[in-house]
């Protein structure tokens, strides 16, 4: 089973959510309550999603013909945007890889220092990954619903 990043494009954006709407379903459900994680995944497709791939910030991780993940890097507000993992392809590193591409993006682009709000299940890998956590934050879903998470941020070594 071989894992190979390339580029996300614009015309992967419904894969791209529809994916994350499964792992939300699948991996947050340890954490948030049913009627969140409801209104959480039925939320669009961000506007900023299709801004963030123009500049190229995504990454894609493919096995065999299938996506396995994604990252995004939204790199004006030097953030992590998102970093996504099929539930069925957990446990492969990939969303290791795909965390240390991100890094390598946002190195290349002269980003010190990046941003990130960890959902609390995604906290410890974030922690794994070298980021800090800074506090607890009410995170102002774009469904109108409030997501406990974590702010971290993570500096990052020269290119």
């Amino acid at each position: 089973m071989t894992i190979t990043l390339r580029p996300a494009l614009p015309s992967d954006i419904d894969a791209l959510w529809a994916l994350r709407t499964v792992a939300v379903r699948v991996s947050c459900a340890t954490h948030y309550a049913p009627e969140q994680i409801d209104a959480w995944t039925a939320s669009p497709v961000p506007a900023s999603y299709g801004a963030m791939l123009a500049a190229g910030g995504g990454i894609v991780a493919m096995q065999d013909e299938a996506i396995a993940g994604y990252a995004m890097l939204d790199a004006d507000k030097q953030e992590v945007d998102a970093v996504f993992v099929d539930p069925a392809r957990a446990g492969l590193g990939i969303g290791k890889r795909l965390l240390a591409a991100l890094e390598q993006l946002a190195r290349q682009r002269g980003i010190v220092r990046l941003h990130l709000s960890a959902s609390l299940n995604a906290e410890p890998f974030y922690r794994a990954a070298g980021f800090v956590a800074l506090r607890a934050e009410a995170y102002a879903h774009p469904s109108g619903i409030s997501l406990a998470s974590v702010a971290m941020e993570k500096a990052l070594a020269a290119a």
